[in-house]
């Protein structure tokens, strides 16, 4: 009798993991890679909620910069406080950061030399 019941035993447990792996495979489709790495690491918590606020000001058309801003600056700060695994992503940022303020010289400079060319034009 034990055998009989041995191979009904085997048989639903692949059933089982089969449908669990698929529950995880369809959360993982629903998510973007860059979520998945972010709870993976230690600010699984405040990623989640500063998601959350971004979902809602999206939701309700407000300004997301002002609205999460709080939650922003909590999921940056533990993100820094575990920088060893969020170095690729504390990385970008601050070359994005460089290459903007680069940039915004750049505008500056333009703005004045063309400043410079008009006043020179006035004056003759």
């Amino acid at each position: 009798m034990s055998s009989s019941k041995s191979p009904q035993t085997h048989e639903q447990i692949p059933e089982n993991d089969t449908v669990s792996e698929s529950k995880v495979e369809k959360q993982e489709e629903e998510e973007c890679g860059f979520c998945i790495f972010m709870k993976e690491g230690g600010c699984k918590d405040p990623f989640t909620e500063w998601e959350k606020c971004v979902e809602q000001g999206e939701k309700n058309k407000e300004d997301i910069v002002e609205k999460c801003f709080q939650v922003t600056s909590a999921l940056q700060k533990c993100m820094e406080a575990h920088s060893d695994y969020y170095a690729p992503i504390l990385q970008v940022e601050k070359d994005v950061e460089s290459k903007v303020i680069a940039e915004f010289h750049k505008n500056k400079e333009l703005e004045g030399s063309s400043n410079k060319m008009e006043h020179k034009e006035e004056g003759l």
